[in-house]
């Protein structure tokens, strides 16, 4: 079908019969008209889609002005189809059509008094809810999660069909025949440092000797240039006054000191269990402490790398440690690992040893991933076992770091006799 785009009905019947234009050969509208309405009957104007996009392309005679002589124009008939023509469809919102109404702005709120303007909010606001939900804040739970069942956790949370799982279920396994429970710690970058304080906090006897010892502080002054960019979590606020990063840190420092000499002094177990749960909460006080951790590896690092250049006897860590080439030296230790502990990143590997020199306790892993492996379980260090006190955390991929505890009281079981196999059927000959 031919539709002539410029000219009414009537005159395309006097250019055909006049044969104007070279488009004798061109059918009108009117007569195509005719010969549809013999040859298509009525169809329902209530067509389906469908239907609609199976009808043949129209082709469409545009008139278009082309420059010709000189004071002459001429028209020349250019055919297209709309086949041919690329149609975009832009969807209009129901929120774009009412953008003036929902910002609410008009000439007579300009003139509103304040109650009136009251009023109105009253007007155009929603139903009241039927109930309110509180969200608990940070510091509203405990960074532990409950005790659940060991085998039942593990269970649970890798029941696939993999081999990776069906191994971390067998570690799981193998784990329940020492401990009962499992506490989830925390997911976020201060986990080990998190399960490990929890751990020396809920089962300490007696203080460490080295934390009353003047000299930590003396090593916090001699780092001051270092300590002077320290970077600290947003939940740790400067004390009143000139506070600087420095004495910041002494304050933590003796937090910490102070905390575990009150986890020392309480009558048992289940009260030392009860300061963890109220210590251990996101808060200022969690962090604090956990910062403090940090700058007394930072000390501690200090002093393993001196003694290094000065040809002493060191741990065999520390050569690892400062053989990377970012952290050669403790200055660039702090730049670019012990800094990002608790934001970007956690302690790797030989960071734990440093954690274990720093606390002057073995912290003792099960890595489930290093089942019926010798390095199922690893001691961080593993030259002290027999004159410092332990504790135990369980890692699934030596990044998240979880708490095994043995009853409801939080009682951990004594550390493995030097020369005995670190496979865990000698762990429950022990036991």
């Amino acid at each position: 079908m031919y539709i002539y785009g410029s000219t009414s009905l009537n005159s395309c019947k006097d250019e055909k019969r006049a044969g104007q234009g070279g488009l004798t050969d061109v059918p009108c509208l009117g007569d195509l008209l005719e010969e549809d309405e013999e040859e298509v009957p009525m169809q329902d104007e209530k067509k389906d889609k469908g239907e609609m996009e199976d009808c043949a392309p129209v082709t469409v005679a545009l008139l278009t002005e082309t420059e010709g002589e000189e004071g002459q124009k001429g028209q020349d008939h250019k055919l297209i189809t709309v086949a041919d023509v690329k149609v975009d469809v832009l969807q209009v919102r129901k929120e774009d059509l009412l953008v003036e109404e929902d910002l609410g702005v008009s000439e007579e709120d300009l003139y509103l008094g304040a109650k009136e303007l009251l009023q109105g909010s009253a007007k155009h606001a929603g139903p009241e809810p039927l109930f309110e939900i509180t969200l608990p804040k940070v510091e509203d739970r405990c960074s532990l999660d409950p005790m659940v069942d060991i085998r039942s956790y593990g269970e649970r949370e890798w029941k696939g069909s993999t081999a990776k799982s069906a191994l971390i279920r067998k570690g799981y396994t193998e784990l329940s025949q020492r401990f009962g429970c499992l506490r989830r710690v925390r997911g976020d970058n201060y986990c080990a440092l998190r399960a490990t304080l929890f751990q020396v906090l809920s089962t300490s006897s007696q203080p460490p000797a080295w934390l009353k010892e003047e000299p930590i502080f003396t090593w916090l002054e001699d780092l001051e240039e270092q300590l002077g960019e320290w970077t600290f979590p947003s939940g740790c606020r400067q004390g009143e006054g000139s506070e600087d990063s420095v004495q910041q840190l002494k304050r933590y420092v003796k937090l910490l000191r102070n905390r575990w000499e009150e986890a020392v002094g309480c009558s048992g177990a289940e009260e030392r269990q009860r300061l963890c749960e109220h210590v251990f909460r996101g808060g200022e006080e969690e962090l604090g402490m956990l910062e403090a951790l940090k700058v007394l590896m930072l000390a501690r690092a200090s002093e393993l790398h001196a003694a290094m250049q000065g040809g002493g006897d060191v741990p065999v860590f520390c050569w690892l440690l400062f053989a990377r080439d970012s952290s050669d030296r403790p200055r660039a230790f702090l730049s670019n690992h012990l800094s990002k502990v608790g934001f970007s990143g956690g302690l790797e590997q030989v960071e734990m040893f440093l954690l274990g020199y720093t606390l002057r306790y073995t912290i003792r892993v099960y890595r489930l991933y290093m089942t019926d492996t010798e390095e199922f379980v690893t001691y961080y260090p593993d030259d002290h076992k027999e004159d410092w006190p332990s504790v135990c955390l369980v890692t699934e991929d030596d990044r998240h770091y979880n708490v095994p505890v043995g009853q409801l009281d939080g009682l951990q079981a004594t550390e493995v006799p030097t020369g005995a196999s670190q496979d865990l059927t000698a762990d429950r000959l022990d036991s």
